[in-house]
């Protein structure tokens, strides 16, 4: 096993949720920046952060870093890297993605393309040859740049991380699993309390939450770019990885987990996404108005994603529908509510101001998570809930 630096990106402002996960695979953290994650591993962590990771984006090997302020300086320190170490001679490669931020190199096509014909000129080289066939498995590059620091990795992941495979069917805007899954995270919420997201739309919240009371891993049923790396990572360490994902799994577990949605085809979706999840036995979906919230037992938890007015026409109903929000969550007994919403005036119109309130962005829009916090439940409580 040889020792690797691994980059895990993750939305802005869960750096920390992804840093504690990863600490808690037994990794060394050797890095935290702004929406990504370092830390040392080997192949076989590849494999168990692609398969546990909840809250990453992807996972990148860090193939070098270096300075660089002009593309002559690019290319040559792209060009020194030892890309033979993981591209074999018939690998297709390229630069996928190229993000700066205040560097003097900021066009993304330009470093794309001088990092591409540095990568050939290197292993032209090394395998003495003039034309590369590109036949092979892929080998997709992200480089980052900051502050004129290169930054480059290799994708071992391919499809996002979020895209556990469960989701065939989607709401009109979605969010994304894993930052779902850390927003949960965030939350002092366990299977043993109650859970329910009044604004389900197709599941994502309930979904997550049930996958995390199994302690279903997020990685175990889809596929990774880098399973096809037998040069690189063997088989047996996939299958390893896997058979350690069925050896948690508990899908036996009792929860009180509910989604609900005003529209019908959204309640239906829901249902369809947990059922492919292998988690619709842990959930209870249900046509209702955020209107007719309630439960009788105390404690709960209310996390959700309700509309922001993405659209104008929207915009004007938003005051109406958060101090319903607000009206239902006083009527619930000694919950707490943990919601995440470009809307503003959400506290104004709740009717209370948030215990805390954590920036987050979802892709580029800034939004709010507003954090209600209920008592804890007495010890007893505590107990009879087990």
């Amino acid at each position: 096993m040889r020792r690797l630096e691994l980059i895990a990106p993750c939305h802005f402002g869960l750096e920390a949720v992804l840093k504690k996960e990863i600490m808690d695979l037994g990794y060394e953290i050797s890095q935290v920046e702004d929406g990504r994650v370092t830390f040392i591993g080997d192949e076989d962590a590849i494999c168990r952060a692609n398969v546990f990771l909840r809250t990453a984006e992807r996972v990148l090997i860090k193939v070098g870093s270096f300075t660089a302020t002009t593309f002559e300086e690019l290319f040559q320190g792209t060009k020194s890297l030892a890309w033979e170490e993981f591209i074999p001679q018939d690998g297709k490669f390229w630069v996928a993605k190229a993000a700066s931020v205040k560097s003097k190199l900021f066009s993304p096509s330009d470093i794309q393309s001088i990092m591409k014909k540095a990568m050939v000129e290197r292993l032209k080289n090394v395998y003495h040859i003039n034309w590369f066939k590109e036949d092979g498995e892929s080998f997709p590059v992200r480089v980052f740049l900051m502050r004129d620091v290169v930054t480059v990795g290799l994708d071992t992941t391919g499809d996002s991380l979020h895209k556990r495979g469960y989701r065939k069917l989607k709401a009109k805007a979605p969010i994304a699993e894993n930052l779902a899954a850390a927003l949960i995270m965030l939350t002092p919420w366990n299977k043993e309390r109650i859970l329910v997201d009044p604004f389900c739309g197709s599941g994502t919240f309930p979904i997550e939450a049930a996958m995390m009371a199994a302690n279903m891993a997020p990685g175990m049923n889809r596929e990774f770019l880098s399973e096809n790396w037998s040069h690189f990572i063997s088989r047996k360490l996939w299958y390893d990885t896997i058979d350690e994902a069925n050896d948690l799994l508990d899908l036996s577990v009792k929860t009180d987990i509910q989604g609900y949605d005003i529209d019908d085809a959204m309640v239906a979706v829901s249902r369809e996404n947990a059922r492919l999840a292998g988690v619709d036995h842990m959930i209870h979906f249900q046509k209702r108005s955020v209107s007719e919230l309630s439960h009788p037992k105390k404690y709960g938890f209310i996390i959700t994603n309700p509309p922001y007015g993405e659209r104008l026409e929207e915009k004007k109903d938003l005051p109406q529908l958060y101090r319903m929000i607000g009206e239902r969550y006083r009527g619930l007994d000694s919950w707490s509510m943990y919601m995440i919403t470009a809307y503003d005036k959400a506290e104004n119109d709740i009717g209370r101001k948030a215990d805390k309130n954590r920036k987050i962005y979802n892709g580029m829009m800034k939004t709010y998570f507003y954090q209600y916090m209920g008592p804890k439940p007495p010890r007893k409580s505590r107990e009879n809930m087990n």
